[in-house]
C-alpha cells in the first residue's frame, strides 16, 4: 500500500512536470510545456535591441490563423480601392462573400467603361432596374455574338438599347472597343462604309510622322491580307484623314492627298519587302528613295529617307 501511494504521488509529481506514467512526454504535453519554458525564458534569449522570436513567430501564427484581411472591416474607400483591381469574374467571387461591396455600381461601372469605352447608354437615363453588372453581362454577350456574326452582335445591342441605331454611335463604339475579333471587324467594315467613314474621322494623326500614323491607323482598322478594293479605300481615307489632321505639314512639304496615297503604298511595299523572309535581296535605302520619288516627284530626298529609316528600325506598318 505505501507503494502505491509513493507511485500515485509520483505520477502526480511527473505530470506536473510534463512526463507520463511511462516516462516519456505526450505530444501535447510536450508543446504546452515547451511553450511554458519559452514564455518564461524569453527575456533572458533577447538581445538587447534586437527582436523576440518567440512573439515573431507567435504573430505569424496567429496571422495565418486569421487567414485573409476582412474588407469590410477596412475604411470603405480602401476596400473599394483594392476591389477595383478585379476582373469581372473574380469581382463575382468576391460577392459571395462581401456581397455588398462586390455589388457596389461604381466598380461595375468602371469595369464597363475600361473595356467598352463608349456605349449609347452612358449619356441617357438609365432604365428602372437598371445595374452595371448585368449590363456589363449583355455587354459581354453582346461581343462574343459579334466575334460569331457581327450583324447579329450589333443588333443585339440595339435591342437592348446599349447602342443607337446611327453610324457614327457604332464607330465610336468600335473605336473604344477592344474585345471585337478584328477579322469579323474587318468584314463588318467592308460591308459598313458609312460606318467605315466615321470610324475614320475618330483618328487624329495631328503632328505624327507617317508611318507611325499609318501604324495606328493599321491597329483600329486591320489591313486587308491581300491587295484589293477594300485596302485601296483604307488607304485613300487614310490620305484624306492625314491631310486633314496636318494642313501645315502639307502646306510645307507640298504634299497632296494623292502624293500622301503614293507614300502609304510605298511604305506598305517596302514593309513586306525588309520583314518578310522570302525576300532575299532587301531593298536598299537608295533604291527606295528613286522609286519613291519617280512615282512623286514633290518630295524631297531626306524626307523619304526618313521613311525608309522609320521602317526600317520600328518594323512594318500594318502588322
Amino acid at each position: 500500500m505505501g507503494q502505491g501511494l509513493w507511485r500515485v504521488a509520483r505520477n502526480q509529481q511527473l505530470q506536473q512536470e510534463g512526463y507520463s506514467e511511462q516516462g516519456y512526454l505526450s505530444r501535447d504535453q510536450s508543446r504546452r510545456m515547451a511553450a511554458n519554458n519559452i514564455s518564461n525564458t524569453s527575456h533572458r534569449k533577447q538581445v538587447q535591441g534586437g527582436i523576440d522570436i518567440y512573439h515573431l513567430l507567435k504573430a505569424r501564427k496567429s496571422k495565418e490563423q486569421e487567414g485573409f484581411i476582412n474588407l469590410e472591416m477596412l475604411p470603405p474607400e480602401l476596400s473599394f480601392t483594392i476591389l477595383s483591381y478585379l476582373n469581372a469574374t473574380d469581382l463575382c467571387l468576391a460577392s459571395c462573400v462581401w456581397q455588398d461591396l462586390a455589388n457596389d455600381e461604381l466598380l461595375w461601372q468602371g469595369l464597363c467603361k475600361s473595356t467598352w469605352g463608349h456605349c449609347s447608354i452612358y449619356n441617357k437615363n438609365p432604365p428602372l432596374g437598371f445595374s452595371f453588372r448585368k449590363l456589363y453581362m449583355q455587354l459581354d454577350e453582346g461581343s462574343l455574338t459579334f466575334n460569331a456574326n457581327p450583324e447579329e452582335g450589333v443588333n443585339y445591342f440595339m435591342s437592348k438599347g446599349i447602342l443607337d441605331d446611327s453610324p457614327k454611335e457604332i464607330a465610336k463604339f468600335i473605336f473604344c472597343t477592344r474585345t471585337l475579333n478584328w477579322k469579323k471587324l474587318r468584314i463588318y467594315l467592308d460591308e459598313r462604309r458609312d460606318v467605315l467613314d466615321d470610324l475614320v474621322t475618330l483618328h487624329n494623326f495631328r503632328n505624327q510622322f507617317l508611318p507611325n500614323a499609318l501604324r495606328e491607323f493599321f491597329r483600329h482598322i486591320h489591313a486587308p491580307e491581300e491587295r484589293g478594293e477594300y485596302l485601296e479605300t483604307l488607304i485613300t481615307k487614310f490620305s484624306h484623314r492625314f491631310c486633314a489632321c496636318n494642313p501645315d505639314l502639307m502646306r510645307e512639304l507640298g504634299l497632296s492627298p494623292d502624293a500622301v496615297y503614293v507614300l502609304c503604298y510605298s511604305l506598305i511595299l517596302l514593309s513586306i519587302d525588309l520583314t518578310s523572309p522570302h525576300v532575299k535581296n532587301k531593298m536598299s535605302k537608295r533604291e527606295f528613295i528613286r522609286n519613291t520619288r519617280r512615282a512623286a516627284q514633290n518630295i524631297s530626298e531626306d524626307f523619304v529617307g526618313h521613311l525608309y529609316d522609320n521602317i526600317y528600325l520600328i518594323g512594318h506598318v500594318a502588322a
